[in-house]
């Protein structure tokens, strides 16, 4: 049976270190709606005062951690590819970008075209957020309206609390936690606040709590970033059993001047180094796959911030990549799916 396409999505990278190429993701990033939520005119102006020095900045970033073979992040997502090829039975196994090349529309168009009848799109982002889960779902709708594809959509719902992601997580975190280290840093992806109080219709939500959607609607539950974060970070630390006051969760990559989710991760590397911790801990579970966020902000810049703070040594703990319990866990969620 091949007409049950698998097609694993995620951000997307650079074509090259050139600040040209990665002028031209970042305006493709950034002028998504779903990521900088402005109207378009507002948007174009922001975008366009932003790319007059981020791409040099950027383009400096990434040729610090590029591979011989290329981005890590579309290098790692081509491991998992091949890796559940043989988990996958109905079908192809493809990969997308929502940003760059393989991009979403011509992947969608060319399985249409080898006669696949259904695809089970899998957005690869463990927590919700419309920058990352909707965009995705939202541009293949609407690749498949604009090109009259005749494809069944079957998707991936976030999987921040699933057993199979969090066994997964704990598998491939194990032996690094089994080493001695002062604190565990759960370091995930930070988003504007704003993002998550248009889903709080009554206004009553509190997105700086420390129990953030304990007790909120389904609902909001089910849109509220932070709370899926502290979720799965809570989830992690029960099933290593690692005690209270030895983990912390924080929010990496701002941009620009407005309210991010807090606590943040610049701060929580000063504070956890002032406070005498000497060997760091950081994990991203906000990221299936490692990259620049991954690998310079937290494996260069955060270590060299937390060292210069009196920490040190900050360990980066890679991603779940192509780790065998990752690959088994994605299949049997795909499944479900």
């Amino acid at each position: 049976m091949t007409d049950h396409a698998l097609l694993l999505v995620n951000l997307g990278s650079p074509a090259s270190t050139s600040v040209a190429d990665v002028r031209r993701y970042l305006n493709q990033f950034l002028m998504d709606p779903y990521v900088i939520d402005l109207p378009w005119p507002v948007r174009r102006l922001l975008v366009s005062l932003i790319l007059i020095q981020r791409p040099q900045q950027s383009a400096h970033a990434y040729a610090s951690i590029w591979w011989e073979d290329g981005s890590p992040l579309v290098v790692l997502t081509k491991r998992l590819q091949a890796a559940m090829r043989e988990q996958w039975v109905h079908g192809p196994v493809e990969i997308a970008m929502r940003y760059g090349e393989p991009s979403l529309p011509t992947v969608l168009q060319r399985l249409a075209q080898q006669g696949v009848r259904k695809v089970t799109l899998a957005p690869l982002y463990p927590q919700f957020a419309d920058s990352t889960v909707t965009t995705v779902v939202e541009q293949a709708r609407q690749v498949l309206a604009e090109h009259a594809l005749a494809l069944e959509l079957a998707v991936l719902q976030p999987f921040y609390q699933q057993p199979e992601y969090i066994d997964a997580l704990v598998a491939s975190a194990e032996p690094y936690l089994q080493q001695d280290y002062d604190h565990l840093l759960l370091s995930f992806h930070g988003l504007p606040e704003g993002h998550l109080k248009k889903f709080d219709r009554a206004g009553t939500h509190d997105f700086r709590a420390a129990d953030c959607c304990k007790d909120a609607s389904p609902e909001m539950q089910a849109r509220c970033y932070r709370g899926q974060c502290l979720r799965t970070a809570q989830l992690f630390a029960q099933q290593m059993g690692i005690p209270d006051g030895k983990w912390s969760v924080s929010f990496q990559s701002r941009l620009g001047k407005a309210k991010w989710i807090e606590p943040y991760t610049e701060t929580r590397l000063d504070e956890l180094a002032k406070a005498g911790v000497k060997k760091l801990l950081v994990m991203c579970p906000a990221f299936v796959a490692d990259c620049i966020e991954t690998l310079e902000e937290i494996g260069d810049r955060g270590r060299e911030q937390f060292v210069e703070a009196g920490g040190e040594e900050l360990v980066l703990v890679p991603c779940l990549n192509d780790h065998p319990q990752w690959v088994r866990a994605l299949n049997r969620l795909c499944e479900k799916a």
